[in-house]
């Protein structure tokens, strides 16, 4: 399973970006697609996650500002991000929970990331 990550860039203070990934190769089905991001000298850190199913769980210093939505029909999962801060730059990290086969458990898969960067 491949994540290819897109939509990030430079922005200033109070803008606004909004990221994609695509998730391809062998899916049999995905559990659920999410972001995570790390910043210099931090650890790797929840954005957001949504379910096939339309659950959604987001990171107690995002929520109001980011959005996370989905197309199961495309495995694509979309991050709206609003008011953007400079501590939300990082590297976006695309991660999905996805099976291969019918037999087969589900894996976290993650793809490269995208940065982020936020000017003040």
């Amino acid at each position: 399973v491949q994540l290819q990550a897109c939509g990030g860039g430079l922005v200033q203070v109070g803008g606004s970006l909004k990221l994609s990934c695509v998730a391809s190769g062998r899916i049999f089905s995905l559990y659920d697609m999410g972001w995570y991001r790390r910043a210099p000298g931090r650890q790797r850190g929840l954005v957001a996650t949504i379910t096939t199913g339309g659950s959604t769980n987001y990171a107690d210093s995002v929520k109001g500002r980011f959005t996370i939505s989905s197309d199961n029909a495309k495995n694509t999962v979309y991050l709206q991000m609003n008011d953007l801060e400079p501590e939300d730059t990082a590297v976006y990290l695309c991660n999905t929970r996805a099976r291969t086969s019918s037999g087969d458990s589900y894996r976290a898969y993650w793809g490269q990331g995208t940065q982020v960067t936020v000017s003040s």
